[in-house]
C-alpha cells in the first residue's frame, strides 16, 4: 500500500465521475430531478450527495470546514453543480498530490469524534468505494430513463492506465 496506488485509484474515481457527468448533461431537467424512491432520490440528489460526501471527508482530512451545501434546485442547476464538483475534485487532487506513504497509517481526523480513530488509508478507500456505490445507483436510474451507459468496472480503467499514476 502506497500513496501512488491511492493516486491511481482516485484517477479512476475522478474519471468515472466525469464519465457519469457526460450521461447526465443531455437529460432533460425533468429527468435530472425525477424522484426516485431508493437511496438519495433523483439523479440530481445522488450526484450532489456524492460530491458533498467527497468534500466532507477530504475537509475532515485537511482539518477545514466544508463549503455551504448546494441549495435545492430552483431551476436547472447542472452548471452550478459541475463548477462546484470541479472545485471539490481539484481540492482532492491537491491533497493527494501531497500524500506520502508514511501518512497512510496516521489518524489525521480530529473531529467528528466518531471518525478520529480512522486510519487515513481506510478513509481514502471508503471515499472511492462510496463513489462506486452511488455511481452504480445513478447508472441504474439513467438506464431506467433510456440512457445507454457503459461499465464502471475498475479493471477497464486499469487496462487503459497500466502504469501507476
Amino acid at each position: 500500500m502506497n500513496a501512488n496506488a491511492f493516486r491511481h485509484l482516485y484517477g479512476y474515481h475522478f474519471a468515472e465521475n466525469r464519465k457519469l457527468w457526460n450521461y447526465v448533461t443531455p437529460l432533460s431537467f425533468e429527468q435530472f430531478i425525477q424522484p426516485a424512491h431508493y437511496s438519495r432520490g433523483s439523479i440530481r440528489d445522488q450526484i450532489v450527495h456524492l460530491m458533498e460526501v467527497d468534500e466532507v471527508w477530504f475537509s475532515e482530512l485537511r482539518g477545514v470546514e466544508t463549503s455551504e451545501p448546494l441549495p435545492p434546485p430552483g431551476g436547472d442547476d447542472r452548471e452550478t453543480i459541475r463548477v462546484h464538483w470541479d472545485k471539490v475534485e481539484q481540492m482532492m487532487r491537491g491533497y493527494l498530490a501531497e500524500l506520502h506513504d508514511d501518512l497512510l497509517f496516521t489518524k489525521p481526523i480530529k473531529e467528528p469524534e466518531e471518525d478520529k480513530d480512522l486510519i487515513l488509508w481506510q478513509v481514502l478507500l471508503h471515499v472511492v468505494n462510496h463513489g462506486t456505490d452511488h455511481r452504480a445507483q445513478i447508472l441504474r436510474l439513467l438506464n431506467d430513463r433510456g440512457v445507454q451507459t457503459t461499465s464502471q468496472d475498475y479493471i477497464f480503467y486499469a487496462y487503459e492506465h497500466a502504469h501507476m499514476e
